[in-house]
């Protein structure tokens, strides 16, 4: 199965909407309307992140995303430095896809676009403590756990000369 990410249009918002109200998603996307809004100023105030649709064979089967940590404002990277720093979201809202390492490929499909920013040093990620099958797919994707900072840490070559 080939996993692929394409920019998110607006005719695909029922479908993420309908994907962040299914069960195995809901109990870790708490507040779908906080998700819906971001994705509605995605060319306005959330400019800043990027919105995929993922992809199975051309088939939609979830939703993911990359920003630069520093334009969000959030503050839960411990020591670790802002600059160059990365962060990602990502959800398989497809039932019929999950456990099928849908969700591994979509972080290294997110990883290697970010490892094209020219400023990108570092992914972070801190999925919530109970979300087992998140902390398995970032540990299958490359990433290991930072337990100073508390979060999952995936350090990027730097580019050379």
């Amino acid at each position: 199965m080939e996993i692929r990410l394409r920019p998110l249009a607006e005719s695909d918002l029922p479908l993420f909407e309908r994907w962040l109200h299914a069960p195995h998603a809901a109990r870790w996307y708490e507040n779908p309307q906080d998700w819906l809004t971001e994705v509605r100023g995605r060319n306005g105030a959330f400019r800043f992140l990027r919105h995929f649709i993922v992809l199975a064979d051309n088939t939609p089967v979830g939703f993911a995303q990359y920003y630069p940590y520093e334009a969000s404002g959030e503050t839960w990277q411990g020591s670790l430095p802002v600059r160059g720093t990365y962060s990602i979201d990502y959800l398989i809202g497809e039932p019929d896809f999950l456990g099928r390492g849908c969700g591994r490929e979509t972080v290294r499909r997110l990883v290697e676009r970010i490892a094209a920013e020219p400023d990108a040093r570092r992914v972070i990620v801190c999925p919530e403590e109970g979300n087992a099958a998140s902390r398995r797919t970032l540990r299958s994707a490359g990433f290991g756990f930072d337990a100073d900072n508390g979060v999952f840490l995936l350090e990027l070559a730097t580019p050379g000369p």
